[in-house]
């Protein structure tokens, strides 16, 4: 997945390869072990719902969406191309397997909570995945639905934070500070794990724990680094966007080629 969302923004001229990289191995975990998905009927009632909050990571759910098989593989060739189904933000009217539309920061994760309590008055067996960015618990809209999920106690949500603590231009806790992060959720009323999100043993295992039934809703604080894999993206708030020339993309692959077979 990192090689080839990798080749896509080189392809492209443009994207997001520091947010593709930390939330790689989480939306890797979810689509290929966790996720109660049908690609042949991507709008079964009893799927479980995926939202990418932070939208403008298109290139790792891109690609786990066609390793998964709801499109095919060299679709991947089109991204941000004209008339592409793959845009810079998904788009739930052009491809299969997007829930909703995402990229204005603050706006998946409300709508994963009303997901989530349309599931809870149905009584339905569905679940409900967010993904959010660290930097978009700077919004106030996060935290209004933070604590109305912890209102209803919706057990049936589970939101990963990609904590790789860089945003656009800067870190978190120097642009508009996070932390005590852990406690500010269980103050909400939420369930809270803190996992690395790299190590795809423990996020299984803590999805695996999310799934049983509870009445709090649960949040992963998944520990990462922005271009994880790439040591020159690695932890550095200047590939929060960004395309690599020709040689950084060889170095990458490279890279990413050496731990593969490590």
């Amino acid at each position: 997945m990192r090689q080839r969302l990798l080749k896509m923004i080189v392809d492209a001229g443009q994207g997001h390869p520091g947010g593709d990289l930390s939330a790689s191995d989480i939306v890797a975990s979810l689509y290929f072990d966790i996720l109660r998905v049908d690609p042949g009927n991507p709008a079964a009632p009893d799927r479980d719902r995926f939202i990418l909050s932070k939208g403008h990571c298109t290139g790792a759910l891109y690609t786990a969406l066609a390793g998964a098989g709801f499109f095919p593989e060299a679709e991947l060739d089109t991204y941000l191309k004209p008339e592409s189904r793959l845009n810079g933000h998904p788009n739930r009217v052009y491809l299969p397997g997007v829930e909703t539309n995402t990229g204005p920061l603050g706006h998946g994760f409300p709508v994963g909570v009303g997901v989530a309590v349309a599931g809870q008055i149905d009584g339905a067996g569905y679940r409900v995945f967010v993904l959010t960015g660290d930097g978009e618990l700077q919004e106030g809209s996060m935290w209004e639905a933070a604590m109305f999920a912890g209102h209803r106690k919706l057990g049936n949500l589970t939101v990963i934070v990609d904590r790789n603590r860089l945003q656009q231009g800067a870190r978190t806790e120097d642009t508009n500070a996070l932390e005590p992060l852990a406690d500010k959720w269980r103050a909400f009323g939420w369930d809270v794990v803190e996992v690395d999100g790299h190590d795809v043993g423990a996020l299984l295992k803590a999805f695996d724990d999310a799934a049983q039934p509870r009445d709090t809703p649960r949040v992963l604080i998944a520990n990462t680094f922005k271009g994880n894999g790439v040591s020159y993206m690695r932890d550095q708030a200047g590939w929060h966007h960004g395309v690599p020339s020709a040689d950084q993309l060889a170095q990458a692959i490279a890279e990413l080629e050496a731990e593969k077979s490590a």
